[in-house]
């Protein structure tokens, strides 16, 4: 899973791209992520002087973020079929085979 973003290859951690985005764990939802790189890949645009350096860290922030989202949810669901499967099938009972 070597995701190549439009500004590169390097992919950045979770916690660095929090920071980058000033956003801590309990506030990384898709529209803070969306409100704070909207902000501040605007404030740092090249046009305005910024700098497309700062620009491409907070694409790639951005990008593992919502990527670090999709992961949280995808687990959330597969844990909550696992324990909704452990409730109706049931570990002794074993006639409902496929």
């Amino acid at each position: 899973a070597n995701s190549e973003g439009i500004f590169g290859k390097k992919k950045i951690s979770v916690d660095e791209a929090m920071q980058v985005l000033n956003l801590v764990k309990g506030d990384v939802s898709p529209k803070a992520v969306q409100k704070q790189f909207d902000r501040y890949f605007a404030t740092n645009a090249v046009e305005k002087g910024g700098s497309f350096y700062l620009q491409s860290k907070i694409y790639r922030a951005k990008e593992q973020l919502d990527e670090f989202i999709r992961e949280t949810e995808e687990m959330k669901k597969q844990e909550a079929s696992e324990s909704s499967s452990k409730d109706t099938d049931g570990s002794k009972d074993s006639s409902s085979s496929s």
